[in-house]
């Protein structure tokens, strides 16, 4: 893995970690303060606004980042594409905000808190960030989504008092996210020139964004729907289990897909080179580094959910640590599936396949769904989430079978089985003795990955042999343990 990539990484799931917390610290306060009302007027509406910033991009975001990944090198002609695709999101969100306050925001009872969350429409017009992720540039993107997150929290505390503050928190947010799109403008003076209107083509853009927009929808669709069909083909308390599960796993999700953001520039610029043999180099290597910390997560999960539900969700949700050990495979699929689709079908222009393979994972979920919930209620979503993942693995394996063979990897990953399992055997050991609390997990955790890391140090595992070599053994500790001609060949 190159410095810049492991950089990036670091500064993705940096984020995403944070992003994570920051809802362990809020969420007890806010609900208290608002109540179930406030909270359910928040989640509502701004599930409703999503939609209108969804269409409002037509996944413009992910194929700008492509396009400047594409087009970085030359900076005349990326300025051009940039403002090409920045005038199309711009004058598209415009057109979804202003169709959202006339449905929205004159004759409704919550009116005032859709003209506040309105505003998150218009962050999305100014946002730039795709050209940042195009550059490869993730420093200066995390940084102000940090502070900003950061700053609306504090907010939070010091504004918001009771259910009569619902609009300023919906405000505070929104503010701060439509003030952290806007700083980035301030950039734009030192990366691309000036706009010349009269040369600018924005109509080509709409195609090409139009069908990465279709596998987005796909993807939204059935990762809505099973929710949808499970509180009309059973009840919502199955919903509640379903649901809980499937944010313990998304929680750790982020660690596995934030390779995914890093990597698709780094992809689509290899590719646009014509430099195929280091493209294919990346996807191997891309696979097993993901493959490698996707197992140990779907393995610790399972492993430390018999004593973390119960102190975390309470003894009404034990059913989840079921669902849990159903569902939590899915890592490994998305993990592979973000490898396959995002980080290689995307950059290398195969969007058709790519599409394909997302409706295919829709279907497959949709079938499975009618069959299995109205026998096995919340397992059966779980079974039918976990097949639609792994059918959307498979076709992609198929579609890029003359250009990777998984086959050929099994030597590889095969020590991140082994250490994963022995790992597991750990975690439960650790966890039937001490009984479920909040220091259980965290031995368990920490025991978790020494135990995983020791392992692969035994296997000599390539990546993180690599990895050590150019970040851990010039540590001065870890130097003076092996000497200046150790066993890794330090000088």
């Amino acid at each position: 893995m190159s410095r810049s990539v492991a950089k990036n990484y670091f500064y993705n799931v940096t984020y995403q970690i944070i992003a994570l917390i920051i809802p362990f610290i809020t969420v007890p306060y806010v609900s208290r303060v608002l109540g179930p009302k406030g909270v359910g007027i928040n989640a509502f509406t701004g599930n409703n606004v999503q939609y209108f910033i969804l269409f409002g991009t037509i996944g413009l975001s992910l194929y700008g980042n492509r396009t400047i990944a594409y087009k970085r090198d030359d900076k005349e002609e990326m300025s051009k594409e940039f403002w090409e695709i920045f005038f199309l999101i711009f004058s598209l969100s415009i057109v979804s905000y202003i169709i959202f306050f006339l449905l929205f925001c004159i004759n409704n009872k919550y009116k005032i808190i859709y003209i506040f969350q309105s505003i998150s429409i218009l962050s999305t017009a100014i946002d730039i960030s795709w050209l940042f992720m195009g550059l490869e540039d993730f420093k200066k993107t995390v940084t102000r989504n940090l502070i900003f997150k950061i700053a609306g929290v504090i907010c939070v505390f010091a504004f918001v008092k009771t259910i009569d503050d619902l609009w300023k928190y919906v405000f505070i947010y929104s503010f701060f996210g439509f003030l952290g799109q806007a700083i980035m403008l301030l950039y734009l003076p030192k990366i691309v020139f000036k706009p010349k209107i009269s040369e600018l083509k924005i109509k080509k853009h709409v195609i090409p964004a139009l069908k990465l927009f279709m596998p987005q929808i796909a993807i939204s669709i059935y990762a809505i729907l099973d929710k949808t069909m499970l509180g009309v083909l059973t009840n919502v308390t199955q919903v509640a289990f379903y649901d809980q599960s499937q944010k313990l796993v998304k929680m750790v999700l982020v660690i596995v897909t934030s390779m995914s953001t890093v990597m698709l520039p780094r992809m689509a610029n290899t590719y646009a080179k014509g430099d195929n043999k280091k493209l294919k180099d990346y996807l191997a290597k891309s696979f097993i580094f993901s493959t490698g910390v996707s197992l140990p997560v779907l393995f610790g999960l399972i492993g430390i959910s018999y004593e973390l539900v119960p102190w975390f969700m309470g003894s009404k949700f034990l059913i989840v640590i079921k669902l849990m050990v159903i569902i939590s495979p899915i890592i490994l699929a998305i993990s592979w599936s973000a490898v396959f689709g995002t980080q290689y079908l995307v950059p290398i222009n195969k969007n058709k396949e790519f599409t394909l393979t997302v409706i295919l994972g829709a279907i497959v979920n949709f079938v499975l769904n009618l069959i299995l919930i109205p026998r096995y209620q919340a397992f059966g979503t779980s079974i039918a989430s976990v097949a639609a993942e792994w059918s959307v693995v498979i076709a992609q394996l198929w579609v890029i079978r003359n250009e990777f063979n998984i086959l050929n990897q099994v030597k590889e990953i095969y020590k991140y089985i082994i250490a994963s399992i022995f790992m597991f055997a750990l975690v439960r050991i650790i966890g039937s003795i001490l009984g479920a609390c909040k220091t259980t997990n965290f031995i368990q955790i920490a025991a978790g990955m020494i135990c995983y890391i020791l392992i692969l140090i035994l296997f000599k595992e390539n990546l993180f042999m690599d990895f050590a070599k150019k970040k851990v053994m010039k540590n001065k500790f870890i130097l003076t343990y092996y000497g200046k001609r150790g066993k890794y060949g330090l000088h």
